[in-house]
């Protein structure tokens, strides 16, 4: 299986024996949500994870998902307040209740999120399910009234949204920073941001992440309008993307989320850049075994797209059916990948430019599948070799030798790649992948492998992906 599965943990999977079937089915990186709970909560569960790739010699990644900023109403009058269509409503400070008598009064007690809201502009409330149109401006970013676009019921400290509209606050919470310094003292490998906007907000966890002494990849979860705008400035920094169609269908029209979700795999893959599509994968899965037809064709429409990833949410959280669930997926996958390679007639050309370590990995997967090989093996030490492999979507599984520990987790993120933890007793990177070979079931002897490497030549301190090999076993 060639795509991976993020699978988030909770009260229906939290225990050993679910999370090895899971591993068993397909996953690869287990998400833990920090809006929930916390390190403490969760350390005895990422001692399960480091139990199970003892028992099943099983690189797992263990991410942490940083809530952010909420932004939520105050309390609603009435509550629960029915809103008919065309009804106008109040929105302000809490200091500005009672202003406008005559209308239910929304607060909201956070004043950079109404810095600049004007006529015409639109408001979400009840994570979307309510849609308003702003209509006069009373007291400039302090009162407004807006207009309901649609029926539905308003509840108090419900989430609310301005499309489109920057705001000036961080990704990176006082809780956030708190949640990333102790979840990285239990150990986690990997951290994605919510709510990024700008190249800035990575820049903020990347120190953060330094700060600490150990280093992380970064996934940035495109939720907002801006990110989808500032998408090229955030991939020149972050380490993977999560499509959070959640927030992300909110933010923008729900009709432009799909063509939006396939510009942001295409973006990811030419920068070498992992992608996660998230979101109700499978969410009727919660309480039924079996997924809609449409859930199943969602999915399948990920993987030919050319994510990297899936992730489950709820279906493995606080479903009924959390193994089922993941399951299912792989069974999706063992129909859509072949597929998804015999549509792409060979690996992907890169575009004209001067980059030999990309032409390298292209030639490598051109070669794989020429010489009929049983494989591709890269020796890399930051990463690059392999992911640039990934990039090219061969029909070759990629392993991935590194010595280092946190390469090996991050590279659990790229589609195809197997990432190995290899000693460095032999000092040669292409010995290392010959020997990997060698002792590797997976080879036959007699058969090939094509051995992709980077390691400075005599004179260079730098080391580039510069030696391609056929080995045969």
């Amino acid at each position: 299986m060639h795509t991976k599965i993020v699978a988030t943990l909770g009260p229906a999977s939290n225990n050993y024996e679910t999370m090895k079937a899971m591993v068993e089915y397909g996953v690869h990186i287990f998400r833990l949500n920090f809006s929930h709970s916390d390190a403490a909560a969760f350390h005895p569960t990422v001692q399960i994870i480091r139990r199970l790739e003892s028992d099943l010699d099983q690189p797992l990644t263990v991410m942490g998902d940083l809530c952010g900023p909420k932004v939520r109403i105050g309390e609603v009058e009435g509550s629960p307040l029915q809103v008919v269509k065309g009804q106008r409503l109040a929105l302000g400070l809490p200091d500005e209740r009672g202003a406008i008598a005559d209308l239910p009064f929304v607060s909201l007690d956070m004043p950079a999120l109404l810095l600049g809201l004007t006529a015409g502009m639109p408001v979400s409330l009840s994570d979307g399910m309510l849609q308003f149109t702003v209509t006069e401006v009373r007291k400039a970013d302090k009162l407004f009234v807006m207009q309901s676009k649609n029926s539905g019921v308003l509840t108090s400290k419900k989430g609310i949204a301005f499309p489109g509209k920057f705001h000036p606050l961080p990704a990176l919470t006082d809780k956030d920073r708190r949640d990333l310094h102790e979840g990285m003292d239990i150990g986690l490998d990997a951290v994605a941001l919510s709510f990024v906007q700008t190249l800035g907000d990575i820049r903020d966890i990347r120190a953060a992440i330094e700060a600490h002494g150990r280093i992380i990849p970064v996934v940035a979860k495109i939720e907002r309008q801006n990110a989808v705008d500032n998408l090229d400035s955030i991939l020149s920094l972050t380490d993977a993307v999560m499509v959070a169609r959640g927030d992300l269908g909110l933010e923008c029209p729900l009709s432009a989320v799909p063509v939006i979700q396939k510009r942001i795999i295409r973006a990811c893959r030419h920068a070498q850049k992992a992608v996660i599509v998230a979101t109700q994968m499978l969410l009727s899965m919660v309480n039924n075994p079996l997924p809609t037809r449409a859930e199943a064709a969602d999915v399948a429409n990920a993987m030919l797209d050319g994510a990297d990833c899936v992730m489950l949410s709820e279906e493995t959280a606080m479903g009924n059916y959390p193994v089922e669930a993941v399951k299912f997926i792989s069974e999706i996958a063992e129909n859509a990948e072949p597929y998804y390679i015999e549509r792409m007639k060979g690996p992907f050309a890169p575009k004209l430019e001067k980059n030999p370590a990309k032409y390298l990995a292209y030639a490598a997967c051109l070669l794989a599948q020429n010489a009929e090989s049983e494989g591709l093996v890269a020796h890399t030490e930051s990463g690059a070799t392999a992911r640039f492999l990934s990039s090219r979507r061969p029909e070759h599984m990629i392993h991935a030798l590194t010595p280092s520990a946190s390469v090996e987790k991050h590279l659990n993120f790229f589609w195809g790649v197997e990432p190995r933890q290899v000693p460095t007793l032999l000092e040669s990177h292409v010995q290392r992948a010959e020997k990997f070979v060698h002792d590797s079931p997976r080879f036959t002897p007699g058969k090939c492998a094509i051995i992709v490497a980077g390691q400075p030549t005599p004179g260079q301190t730098e080391a580039h992906t510069n030696e391609l090999k056929v080995y045969y076993k």
